[in-house]
């Protein structure tokens, strides 16, 4: 049975200045190079199919000297129109979390903190009605967690990341339902012990296989209904049309030699 889609509000940053010059995920080789006109027909399609779904899209302005600001999930965390800002691991993508937290300030956002420990955003935090999943292991710092449970007051799960492929948490795990807390995910991405905490409090997710992990397909965007995805991430589409859910292919190519994809390029602001 078809559900039902929930406008979404998101900020999304164009990849005016997208390229791929330095390496901090096993995606990234300067070796390949980036068609910039093409990365941004993709980027473009991704927008123009969520305005095409009814939901909203904010601009960043893209900064010269910041390539990887067109992965804009990374950049802050919302619940609530609490905005909990980015501290990033490295410091070719420092300089990227005051110019979100500029952003915010400047577009009526009052509750901004800049965090004291590293995370990079929803990166690593998926939101659920119940929780938030905290990933772990080759970004955010385990002190994020407890920094993220007191500023949101919601329960923080922690889970540890074990394949350098999967190094934030978007890459191999998606929220399809948040009001009904489903989700789907690729076990082989987490430690023994965080699958069993995920069988545990998600025993109906959706499991992904290799395959279709290994496309990035997890790095997707539900709204409830609509799940965007993509598009070489084929073994997901039948599993979710089982569930009701109306999944969407993309073609980010180009983005994803950055190490990103759908979700990596789209942050969403909970009202």
């Amino acid at each position: 049975m078809p559900r039902d889609a929930s406008p979404r509000r998101y900020l999304m940053c164009p990849p005016a200045h997208f390229r791929v010059t330095y390496s901090i995920n096993p995606w990234m080789d300067p070796a390949k190079p980036v068609d910039l006109p093409l990365a941004l027909t993709q980027w473009e399609d991704l927008r123009d199919r969520y305005l095409a779904l009814g939901h909203t899209v904010e601009l960043l302005e893209p900064h010269a000297g910041l390539p990887d600001m067109v992965f804009a999930a990374n950049g802050a965390t919302v619940i609530e129109g609490r905005v909990l800002g980015a501290r990033f691991a490295f410091a070719e993508r420092a300089a990227e979390a005051a110019v979100h937290r500029e952003w915010f300030r400047a577009h009526g956002f009052t509750d901004v903190r800049e965090p004291d420990h590293v995370n990079e955003g929803e990166g690593d935090f998926a939101v659920t009605s119940t929780y938030v999943l905290a990933g772990r292991g080759f970004r955010s710092s385990p002190l994020s967690h407890d920094e993220a449970q007191e500023f949101f007051g919601r329960p923080v799960i922690g889970l540890d990341l074990v394949d350098p492929r999967y190094y934030h948490l978007d890459t191999a795990l998606c929220v399809l339902d948040d009001a009904a807390d489903e989700i789907m995910y690729y076990p082989g991405a987490f430690s023994p012990g965080s699958r069993s905490v995920l069988r545990r409090l998600f025993p109906d997710a959706l499991i992904a296989g290799e395959e279709d992990a290994a496309a990035l397909g997890l790095n997707a965007v539900s709204d409830g209904r609509h799940v965007l995805l993509p598009q070489a991430a084929v073994g997901l589409l039948r599993p979710l049309r089982e569930r009701g859910f109306e999944p969407i292919g993309m073609d980010l190519g180009e983005l994803l030699k950055g190490g990103g994809s759908v979700k990596c390029c789209t942050q969403e602001l909970r009202p």
